[in-house]
């Protein structure tokens, strides 16, 4: 007997990330208005995007809102789960599953702000104070 198993997405690519970011930043948007800001960043073709999104909507990456005569698309999958999926894999992948690894990497190769300091050393402190429980 199989287990059921919860549908999880593809990880996305170079190219389907970038549109993801669009998506994430602006909301829901036709393929025009997601052409105009790939257009700005990196000289994406309308017909590249166009390709792009639905090719996403078949990976299940984005829901395409087909009401209206120019299609809306907004995005299928959180930013934050797919930062998640995205570290993870790194993580196993380039680290060796240590944390401390990715971490002392990345605060040794690029400068903090305060603020993100701060919220580091909260999270450090959250974090111990849930180990000693």
């Amino acid at each position: 007997m199989m287990a059921n198993r919860v549908w999880t997405p593809p990880r996305p690519t170079e190219a389907e990330l970038e549109i993801l970011q669009v998506l994430w930043e602006h909301g829901a948007c036709t393929v025009r208005d997601v052409h105009e800001v790939l257009n700005q960043r990196s000289g994406t073709g309308y017909t590249t995007a166009l390709k792009l999104l639905q090719i996403m909507h078949d990976k299940g990456l984005v829901a395409r809102d087909e009401s209206q005569r120019a299609h809306v698309y907004r995005a299928a999958v959180s930013k934050e789960r797919t930062q998640k999926k995205f570290v993870s894999d790194m993580l196993r992948r380039v680290f060796d599953g240590s944390p401390s690894r990715l971490v002392l990497q990345a605060l040794g190769d690029h400068q903090a702000s305060h603020a993100e300091l701060q919220e580091i050393r909260s999270l450090l402190d959250r974090l111990d104070r849930d180990a000693d429980r």
